[in-house]
C-alpha cells in the first residue's frame, strides 16, 4: 500500500527537514524553497507563539528571503496548542501549497508532530472525567509517570516524565479501558503523502551548542522570558513548557542564577536532540546528512521529485 501511494500522483510530495538545534534547518529550507518553488511550514510547537522569538530560534523576516512561511506566530502564549491542532493546520497548509503547484516543506518539529500530520494518525477522544483529572492534577510529576508505567508501560517509555500534560492525558485514556499505546498500535500507520524525510545531524558533543545558547541570552532571552511569563500563573501554560523557557522558573523564583539556567538549557537541548534522533531513526525512513552536504541533498531531493 505504501509503495502504491508513493507512485500515486494523488498523494502530494512533501519534503521534511528535521534535525537538532543549530543544524541549519531553516537555512536549508529557504534555499531549497527558492530552488524548488517551495513554501515552508513550521513544524515547531513553540514557534506558533507570538513573542517567543529568541528562545525558539524563530526565523526572521530577513532570513526568510521572501519565501512564504506558515504556522508561525498564530497563537498567544496563554493559548493551548497541541499535536491535534498541528495535524489539522499542517494538512490544510499542505493542501493549499500543493494546490498552488508549490512544494510543501515541513521544517523542524518533533517526530510525533510530523508523523501525526503526514501519516493516517487518528487521535482518540480523551475521556472527560473531571473527578479523575482533579486527582491526577493533584499528584506529583514523578508519581504520575510511575502510575503510567504500571497502566500503560509502552506510553510511559515514549512520554518524557516531566511532560505532565501528556502523561495525564495518557492516564485518562488508560482509565477508559484501552490504553493509548494499544489504540495507536491498532492504527495502520500508512503515509498520506509522498514524503522525503531529510534529517540534519551533528554529534551530541557539538562544541557550538553552548555558544549558541549564550548568543540567545545576549540577544535578550531572559528579558523575553520575563516579559512573557512574569505571572506565576503563566508557568502552567503549554508555551512555558518549551526548552529555553521552563528552565527559567527557578530564576524567576529567585532560587537559581542566570548561569545555572543556561547550563540547564544546554543539558536539556542536548538530551532532547539525542532522544529525537533515536526516535526518528527507529520510527521513520530518515535520510541523514551532515549540515554541509547541500550539493548531495539537492541532488537527492531533485531525484525524488522527478520520481513519478
Amino acid at each position: 500500500m505504501a509503495e502504491a501511494q508513493r507512485k500515486n500522483p494523488a498523494f502530494p510530495k512533501v519534503l521534511v527537514i528535521a534535525g537538532s538545534t543549530g543544524t541549519g534547518k531553516s537555512r536549508l529550507a529557504v534555499k531549497l524553497a527558492h530552488l524548488l518553488h517551495g513554501e515552508v511550514i513550521s513544524g515547531d510547537s513553540m514557534q506558533v507563539y507570538r513573542g517567543m522569538d529568541i528562545g525558539t530560534a524563530k526565523i526572521t523576516k530577513e532570513e526568510m528571503q521572501g519565501i512564504p512561511h506558515h504556522l508561525l506566530d498564530i497563537c498567544n502564549p496563554a493559548d493551548p496548542y497541541d499535536v491535534r491542532q498541528f495535524q489539522i493546520l499542517a494538512r490544510s497548509k499542505i493542501s493549499e501549497i500543493a494546490g498552488r503547484g508549490h512544494l510543501p516543506i515541513l521544517c523542524g518539529g518533533t517526530g510525533l508532530y510530523l508523523k501525526a500530520a503526514l501519516y493516517d494518525y487518528v487521535f482518540e477522544e480523551q475521556p472527560e472525567d473531571e473527578e479523575l483529572r482533579t486527582r491526577l492534577e493533584a499528584m506529583e510529576t514523578g508519581e504520575l509517570h510511575a502510575l503510567l508505567e504500571k497502566q500503560d508501560p509502552d506510553s510511559a517509555r515514549q512520554i518524557h516524565p516531566n511532560n505532565r500534560k501528556r502523561v495525564i492525558r495518557a492516564l485518562m485514556i488508560a482509565a477508559s479501558g484501552k490504553p493509548k499505546s494499544q489504540r495507536e498500535k491498532e492504527q495502520r500507520h500508512e503515509p498520506l503523502y509522498d514524503v522525503f524525510w531529510l534529517g540534519l545531524r551533528k554529534q551530541d558533543n557539538d562544541p557550538l551548542l553552548l555558544e549558541r545558547i549564550r548568543q540567545m541570552d545576549e540577544a535578550g532571552l531572559e528579558e523575553e522570558v520575563r516579559s512573557l511569563f512574569h505571572d506565576p500563573e503563566s508557568w502552567k501554560t503549554t508555551a512555558f513548557q518549551g526548552i529555553g523557557y521552563k528552565e527559567w522558573k527557578p530564576c524567576l523564583q529567585g532560587v537559581s542564577t542566570r548561569e545555572e539556567v543556561l547550563e540547564q538549557i544546554f543539558i536539556h537541548t542536548r538530551q532532547y536532540a539525542r532522544r529525537q534522533r533515536t526516535w526518528f531513526t527507529r520510527q521513520l525512513p530518515m535520510q541523514w546528512y551532515e549540515p554541509d552536504q547541500d550539493e548531495q541533498i539537492e541532488q537527492d531531493v531533485k531525484r525524488w521529485l522527478n520520481d513519478k
